[in-house]
């Protein structure tokens, strides 16, 4: 089983590798970066909405225990 600490580190490094992703597809520019850099950049949305909400689960399961 994952420790709850691997989880967090993982939520965070698929943040940190879209954001890189999205970034660089921006300042490339030209036509992968007209078709990319947008849609990289709501999927780092999602993927950080998705990451606070295992942070503060985290957080609450080990309030619990």
């Amino acid at each position: 089983m994952l420790s709850l600490n691997t989880v967090v580190y993982v939520a965070l490094a698929v943040v940190a590798s879209v954001l890189a992703m999205g970034i660089y597809a921006l300042f490339r520019g030209g036509e992968f970066g007209r078709s990319y850099s947008n849609k990289l950049m709501r999927l780092r949305v999602v993927t950080q909405a998705i990451a606070i909400t295992v942070i503060v689960g985290v957080f609450w399961w080990r309030s619990k225990h």
